[in-house]
């Protein structure tokens, strides 16, 4: 396939760099930009480029010759005046031999071609567009696909009041079919996104390909600024699907929006006020933001597969005023019980994609080249952390929407909120300690190596035992085991029964000794919630290098800390410990009065005697 770079512009904005060279000849560490979108043709297999000059033409003629030095064969049109981005493509209609990409030369891009040359021949397209969301979709002028990637639209800015579009915008690079010259004028100035392409889309067979890969002007002193600063950390290289990308998948009601019950209007439909602040903050991070929801309200008739994509745009359009972005949203309009009065018959299936099922995060896996194992799925429900597993992705359970209250499957991580899951997933608090314990691990000659996590109740315990977990597992064998598998339920516990009592002190040790041993032991489980009933859960040592021992008294007894290598206590603000033990029991059920008593009961008889504990630990966090 042949190759198109338009770079005949004079580059006016900036001025002070392109006085005798064109922009595309500005230089990023060492070579042009033009060099790099050339070495990207040839590394996707292009066979010809054919470089539209006009503006200080010889230096790029003199830098790139016919090709031979790069691989590539590489001739020119030199345009006689500037003709936008049609007219130079019109005029060399006569050298196009079929399909053919065109490419930006001052916009730095690294596509993975190929992937959008499949997608082009896929879709029988006559012209596709790359597309992409932005963090500016207010001011910028956007483009409408359907559910097949159809472009059905183009929304010039300003945009209408009172609608919501969708977050795409033209990201400059097409590949077009031969047939695209019927539309094009010969010796007329004009441009593709503005002029040609909102006249034309339907009637040429026009296809949006969305792409969170690196494209972007470098027009401006500041956008030749960052784009430099990203050449330089590795952010152009790593963006491409070449490579593996991370994803945190979310789900959409009770995490992004509060879930009022199968929500099938646009006016319905509003952001958590921690939402924005939250999906900004994966937008400046390496993770994309895609959405995976159940969304049954087409299945019964509630909506039309088109209306339920308004409420999806008015969701674009509320983050993107406060310039943040999804990346893509998978949705799956199916319900599997049939015979209801007025259901929608063809939705009414067992299909592929409805959670608990993985297949909406698997179809991002595809579409984004995406690290399953290396991503998050932030969700509400039973049903989103069992495909989470299933896909094999970290779990996030949050107490928002339905809270996972009834969920017998826990998931990897627990939070009270998107913003706080987004913050531990970004900052990784618990990195350092990390660190120290591996060296630890490594320089100790004895396996297992047993590590005791301690500290008081919503304190942070059970997050960093899972990190630890979690990071420990990538090279080594972990078992983890949670202490409060050996509490007793609240109905069972004696008066006036202390918090060592309550963990049966007497079972709990000679239990974990016969672990160690190689025995299997089932322990009675615990149930985070009072919806929930206590699940029993076997634990039985077999050879791993590394335990974990969790839970508030994990160093409070003698032989508790015999059993330890590395002893940590997690320790918290009282403050903050209160605003913490209020937001559990409040997701428990309990009133604002009886959180306030148990808080005074339980701080004589055990955040204050557990607090005491800290003396013994090796590291306190």
């Amino acid at each position: 396939m042949q190759a198109v770079i338009l770079a005949g512009g004079k580059g006016t904005r900036l001025k002070h760099l392109t006085t005798n060279i064109p922009k595309p000849m500005i230089p990023l560490f060492g070579k042009p930009l033009l060099e790099y979108q050339v070495e990207l043709c040839k590394k996707f297999g292009f066979n010809e480029v054919i470089i539209l000059v006009n503006h200080l033409k010889d230096s790029i003629i003199e830098h790139f010759g016919n090709g031979e030095k790069f691989g590539i064969s590489i001739s020119y049109f030199e345009e006689p005046e500037p003709l936008g981005t049609v007219g130079g493509i019109k005029a060399i209609e006569d050298r196009i031999n079929g399909d053919f990409l065109v490419l930006y030369g001052d916009v730095m891009l690294n596509m993975h071609l190929k992937r959008f040359v499949e997608f082009h021949q896929a879709h029988q397209s006559e012209c596709t567009l790359a597309l992409h969301p932005n963090d500016h979709p207010y001011d910028s002028d956007l483009v409408e696909t359907n559910h097949t990637n159809r472009v059905t639209a183009f929304h010039p800015k300003p945009h209408e009041d009172g609608r919501y579009y969708r977050n795409l915008v033209n990201a400059g690079a097409y590949i077009f079919s031969k047939r695209i010259f019927d539309f094009l004028e010969p010796g007329k100035k004009a441009d593709f996104g503005r002029e040609i392409f909102p006249k034309i889309y339907n009637d040429i067979k026009m296809f949006g390909y969305n792409t969170t890969e690196y494209m972007k002007d470098m027009g401006t002193p500041d956008r030749l600024e960052k784009v430099e600063a990203d050449v330089k950390s590795g952010l152009v290289e790593a963006k491409c699907y070449e490579y593996k990308q991370k994803a945190i998948f979310l789900d959409r009601d009770g995490v992004i929006n509060p879930d009022k019950h199968l929500i099938y209007r646009p006016d319905e439909f509003e952001l958590y006020p921690f939402t924005a602040d939250a999906i900004k903050k994966i937008n400046a991070s390496p993770y994309l933001a895609l959405v995976a929801t159940n969304q049954s309200v087409v299945a019964r008739n509630l909506c039309s597969e088109q209306e339920l994509r308004v409420i999806h745009n008015k969701m674009d359009t509320l983050l993107g005023k406060e310039r943040a972005k999804i990346d893509e949203v998978y949705y799956c309009p199916h319900h599997p019980d049939k015979g209801f009065p007025g259901e929608n018959a063809a939705y009414k299936v067992v299909c592929d994609c409805r959670k608990p099922k993985p297949g909406m995060l698997h179809n991002g896996e595809k579409d984004f080249n995406v690290d399953l194992s290396q991503s998050y799925f932030i969700g509400d429900s039973e049903r989103d952390i069992i495909a989470g597993i299933a896909a094999g992705v970290t779990t996030i359970g949050l107490k928002t929407g339905k809270g996972l209250k009834d969920s017998k499957t826990e998931p990897d991580y627990f939070f009270l909120n998107l913003k706080e899951a987004i913050d531990f997933i970004i900052d990784e608090p618990h990195a350092q300690q990390f660190e120290e314990l591996y060296a630890a691990f490594n320089q100790a000659e004895k396996r297992p190596f047993v590590i005791a996590v301690a500290g008081n109740s919503r304190s942070g315990k059970s997050t960093l035992a899972t990190y630890l977990t979690k990071r420990f597992s990538v090279n080594h064998s972990v078992l983890k085991i949670e202490l409060d598998d050996w509490i007793l339920a609240k109905k069972d516990r004696p008066a006036n029964a202390s918090v060592f009592d309550n963990f049966q002190f007497h079972n709990l040790i000679p239990d974990l000794k016969k672990i160690m041993n190689g025995e299997e032991v089932t322990a009675i489980g615990y149930a985070r919630h009072p919806d929930r009933k206590p699940q029993p859960k076997t634990y039985q040592y077999q050879g791993e290098e590394v335990i974990i021992l969790e839970g508030i008294v994990a160093i409070s007894h003698e032989e508790l800390r015999k059993m330890a290598d590395i002893k940590i206590f997690t320790t918290i603000d009282q403050e903050v410990l209160r605003r913490r033990i209020g937001e559990f029991y409040a997701w428990k059920g309990y009133t604002g009065k009886e959180i306030d008593e148990l808080y005074l009961e339980r701080k004589a008889t055990e955040y204050d005697v557990i607090a005491e504990h800290q003396e013994f630990a090796d590291i306190v966090v």
